[in-house]
């Protein structure tokens, strides 16, 4: 029984806990034999059926206590039968939490008969618990271990033996009816199988172009929409993740009907089901099955939407009417006619067919003509109905209206889809349409930069593709075909492109590179392995590239990378990471499968002071920027500086921010202040002397490291001990010295924000004083972006509590400027302002001398109320 409930039983996917039991009418058909097979044991085999159980079958029950009769009792607060072996009830049934114990055929008979109607219910329940009862009934010996059945060796050899106990017969018979009832139901299973019509990708494909060129907001299309969940197509055909195509699922829909809203339906072999739509804040698929299976697409949605049946119907009636008013030059189309028992995807299909037979009849410009037409046509659905009214991007492209008839009818496809364009749209549009679109809430950072994918590629008007486009996707078809050396070259061959190009970048997407670069990093060829990423580090700089890759299982593959002896797959493997980790998805997938481990890993190494390296120490110091580099893509996400955390990573970055070279130390601060705003990050940071590290980089020659220290310690700042840390090591200067900078606004910006939270301290003011920064933040009032200007007015408000730096400010006229900012709309500012006007106000000659600025302010906000 074991064997046939592992292979032949439909469960659902595990997911949280133990997959149960699908109600499906091949599971109904096992159940059933089951039910007959104990029902028949008690009957016919009573000393079978009186054979105690070496474990008791034990599930939670729905029946009522009441439902039990003259031959059960209370005792000890449960409901216990008065046939009992060796003091123990042969049924036990605790009411108060349902939980039932059975330990024999005659006791299951005889409650089988209490259950009645609910008998396929507890049967169901019964076996999602014992997923193996042979084991329970019979002994641990005779279980089956992950699908092999090895029960029947273990009867010979006991038989061999000879085995003395009293009950050893009694269980050798029992076993065999249990093994007869194995293959009953394997041959059920067999049977129902082979009876089932498997539905392919192509003819899925067929019935969504079909039900795409008749939906749209009209009152009388079948559908308001119809669109994949994926764009991408694999060579077999189906859109569906690998993982996925194992269990028979081709493609996952979401259709939004006119009377029943969103369906997320999936497409598998078996059939069409409703799955459970999107996780909670994911783009993560919720696979278990809703209802029940139907064979095909129209056969579901006639099931689900009532105005989906009658637009079609009505659509097919019009087929029919239109053929007695087409004009006598035109193609005479096929008569379809009205029969409800055929399928109605069968009749549209079968028009298609007719009419393209038709067409061989007319003149050659005739043909033309209307392959044109359908052409134009079929190229719109593909493209026109799977996109959504957009409030950012509306698609504006037409197909061109002459279509060079000589170019293969492959290369024609792939140009239309091109530029089209509609797979980057449709989820996101879809999305939206599902109100599943919501901010993550255990990001960090705003993801506005990562989401860019979405923006349409640059269209050329009624031009091909350029010869790159062409080349390079030749280049991938011998990549796919040939042997060792021949992959080598062609890698080779590839890297001669410019991979930064998005022409070259779509090209090897469009043709089947991604999985073959995929493919090739599983391999044990290190020459292949590194040309591989060499490719994929290149090109997963596009948006669009990298969801791909993550959606093809290709960035798990290059976290176990990491684990190579060999350093330069291990900073190539780090490099893509840091590409492929823009957006949360891809950051989580690197958390859940141990990248983060690994990739602090790659940070242990220790900080190189000479200028003087030999190859293997540059070759260590390359490593650990790579992973600096990709742990600083990761740390946006809170959960994964949490991670970052725990692996041990901050003193591995405090190490290595002792390092002499810009170049490593430039992502690791990125990720220091990346990981900053957390309080114990701040607190380590510290406590690990980075404090003063952090300082002496603030004189770097690179404007990019001097930033992220800045930001560093601006958002450090608001711990007392790090502003003194910060003026015991002489930072102070250094950070209004990069005031200087104006043209660089990021840096503009990250050092006022570092000098206003520094000057919380009274001490800091003092210091400041000396610098005369007080100049300086006034002429950064006027012409500089908010960001900018939040924190200059801050750090005026705080410095102005010293008096002397008031009379400065009055006598640089800086209360105009600062007034005037009043009039703006950014809250932060206005606070800082106010704050800064305040203190200000403290001396009675700032107001009186600016009194025609606040006059002016009143007026302002009068005459704008």
């Amino acid at each position: 029984m074991g064997v046939a409930l592992t292979r032949a039983a439909q469960w659902t996917a595990a997911g949280i806990g133990v997959g149960k039991l699908e109600f499906t009418p091949l599971n109904v058909s096992l159940m059933n034999d089951i039910i007959k097979l104990v029902e028949n044991v008690n009957s016919q085999h009573p000393q079978e059926a009186a054979l105690m159980f070496r474990e008791p079958l034990e599930w939670t029950s729905g029946i009522e206590v009441s439902a039990f009769g003259a031959d059960y009792e209370i005792s000890k607060g449960a409901l216990v039968s008065k046939e009992s072996m060796d003091g123990i009830p042969l049924l036990n049934f605790q009411a108060s939490t349902g939980i039932i114990k059975v330990y024999t055929f005659n006791q299951l008979a005889k409650f089988l008969e209490i259950a009645q109607r609910e008998k396929l219910k507890e049967t169901q329940a019964c076996l999602e618990a014992n997923r193996d009862p042979a084991a329970k009934i019979l002994g641990p010996s005779f279980a089956t271990v992950e699908g092999e059945d090895r029960s029947m060796l273990r009867l010979l050899d006991k038989v061999k033996k000879g085995n003395e106990e009293p009950q050893a017969e009694t269980q050798m018979k029992l076993f065999l009816l249990l093994q007869q009832l194995d293959m009953q139901l394997l041959n059920t299973a067999l049977q129902k199988i082979s009876q089932e019509v498997r539905l392919s990708p192509q003819a899925i494909k067929n019935d969504v172009q079909l039900l795409q060129s008749f939906s749209g907001e009209e009152d009388k299309s079948v559908l308001k929409s119809i669109s994949y969940t994926s764009e991408y197509e694999f060579s077999n055909g189906c859109r569906s993740p690998p993982w996925r195509q194992v269990y028979g699922d081709i493609c996952y829909l979401i259709i939004v009907t006119h009377d029943t809203g969103v369906l997320y339906v999936t497409c598998s072999t078996a059939g069409v089901f409703e799955n459970g739509g999107f996780k909670k804040n994911s783009e993560d698929i919720i696979y278990n099955r809703k209802g029940e299976i139907y064979k095909d697409l129209i056969t579901f949605l006639k099931q689900k939407s009532s105005i989906f049946a009658e637009n079609l119907t009505q659509i097919q009636q019009n087929f029919v009417l239109q053929k007695k008013t087409i004009a006598p030059h035109k193609i005479q189309k096929t008569e379809i006619p009205v029969n409800d028992e055929v399928d109605q995807n069968e009749k549209f299909i079968d028009y298609l067919d007719k009419n393209k037979l038709e067409r061989k009849k007319l003149p050659k410009s005739k043909i033309r003509d209307v392959k044109k037409e359908e052409h134009t046509l079929k190229s719109l659905e593909s493209s026109h109905h799977q996109l959504l009214k957009d409030d950012r991007t509306q698609m504006k492209d037409r197909i061109p209206s002459k279509i060079n008839q000589d170019k293969e009818n492959n290369e024609t496809i792939t140009t239309i889809r091109y530029k089209c364009k509609a797979s980057k749209e449709s989820k996101s549009s879809f999305k939206r349409i599902a109100s599943l679109d919501a901010e993550d809430l255990d990001e960090s950072s705003t993801e506005s930069e990562e989401e860019q994918q979405d923006i349409d590629r640059q269209q050329e008007s009624n031009t091909d593709l350029p010869s790159e486009y062409w080349q390079i996707q030749k280049v991938v078809k011998y990549l796919k075909g040939g042997n060792q050396t021949a992959t080598v070259i062609a890698l080779c061959s590839m890297r001669d492109f410019n991979l930064s190009s998005e022409t070259c970048q779509l090209a090897i997407q469009d043709v089947g590179g991604l999985e073959v670069l995929i493919n090739l990093l599983d391999t044990e060829d290190i020459k292949c392995k590194v040309g591989s990423l060499k490719i994929l580090k290149e090109i997963s700089k596009n948006p669009q590239i990298r969801r791909c890759l993550a959606e093809l299982r290709g960035l798990q593959t290059i976290v176990k990378i990491l684990d190579s002896s060999n350093k330069d797959l291990k900073c190539l493997a780090a490099e893509t990471i840091a590409n492929i980790a823009k957006f949360r998805k891809a950051r989580q997938t690197v958390r859940l499968h141990g990248g983060i481990q690994r990739l602090v890993g790659l940070l242990e190494s220790n900080p190189i002071l000479s200028s003087n390296l030999t190859a293997e120490q540059k070759k260590d110091i390359e490593v650990a920027r790579c992973g600096a580099l990709a742990l600083w893509s990761c740390s946006k996400s809170k959960k994964n500086k949490e991670a970052i955390r725990r692996a041990g990573g901050i003193p591995l970055l405090a190490c290595l921010l002792k390092s002499p070279h810009d170049h490593v130390l430039i992502p690791v601060v990125g990720t220091l202040q990346e990981c900053a705003s957390e309080p114990s990050y701040s607190l380590t940071i510290r406590t690990e002397n980075m404090i003063k590290d952090l300082v002496r980089n603030l004189s770097s020659e690179s404007e990019e490291l001097q930033m992220h220290c800045a930001r560093a310690i601006f958002k450090c700042g608001e711990d007392e001990e790090t502003r003194n840390l910060v003026r015991a090591h002489n930072g102070l200067a250094p950070l209004v010295k990069l005031f200087n900078k104006s043209d660089n606004k990021e840096l503009l910006a990250a050092a006022t924000g570092a000098v206003w939270k520094c000057a919380i301290s009274m001490e800091n003011v003092d210091r400041f004083k000396n610098l005369r920064i007080v100049e300086t933040l006034i002429k950064l009032l006027v012409g500089q972006p908010e960001e900018v200007l939040i924190n200059v007015v801050g750090a005026l408000g705080l410095c102005a509590r010293d008096r002397s730096i008031r009379a400065a400010i009055r006598r640089s006229e800086g209360i105009e400027p600062l007034v005037n900012l009043l009039t703006g709309t950014n809250n932060a500012l206005l606070v800082n302002v106010t704050k800064a006007v305040g203190e200000c106000a403290v001396d009675p000659e700032n107001m009186a001398n600016n009194w025609n600025a606040l006059c002016k302010l009143l007026h302002f906000h009068i005459a704008r109320k």
